[in-house]
């Protein structure tokens, strides 16, 4: 067996993801998991598939000739035995350019390892104007201190709100 993590873009369209999943199960694939959306009209997808072998190659094949949609595909990477915890967290307030980078900047300084990321632009209660928000999880040791990610992001602003649950 084939172990694929595979990103997918294009214009986003109705049947998208049927269409993507009937080819995985067409060549004997098992659709293990995924992460989809839809950004500025278009379809963005990051997908983990398993395929046998012998189907590998036209698998490929068939999912490079979908309509006006750009494959790129990985093989699977053993995780790293090191990272033994995962940490969840939640960042609110008032968005600025160059917020995401500060954020990533933060965390790996404190000695995570950003596993999942989504942000975007919220209207702020009774105000109007926009807030950012972002969640995600970030792969630590065992040993790892929440106290110093804590300390990270909160150095972040005094307009931001912290939360993490591990």
């Amino acid at each position: 067996m084939r172990n694929l993590v595979m990103t997918l873009i294009g214009p986003d369209r109705p049947g998208l993801v049927e269409e993507v999943s009937a080819t995985v199960a067409g060549h004997g694939g098992n659709w293990l998991e995924s992460r989809m959306s839809h950004l500025a009209g278009n379809f963005a997808g990051l997908l983990r598939v398993t395929c046998p072998e012998e189907h590998y190659g036209d698998l490929l094949k068939a999912l490079r000739s979908l309509e006006n949609l750009t494959l790129s595909v990985s093989e699977e990477i053993p995780e790293e035995a090191s990272r033994q915890k995962v940490i969840t967290f939640d960042v609110v307030g008032n968005d600025r350019p160059g917020i995401i980078q500060e954020l990533a900047s933060s965390i790996v300084r404190a000695g995570g390892n950003v596993e999942e990321l989504a942000s975007n632009l919220e209207s702020a209660p009774h105000a109007g104007h926009p807030v950012f928000r972002a969640s995600g999880s970030v792969a630590v040791t065992a040993d790892f201190d929440e106290n110093g990610l804590i300390a990270a992001l909160e150095a972040l602003g005094p307009d931001l709100a912290v939360s993490l649950d591990t």
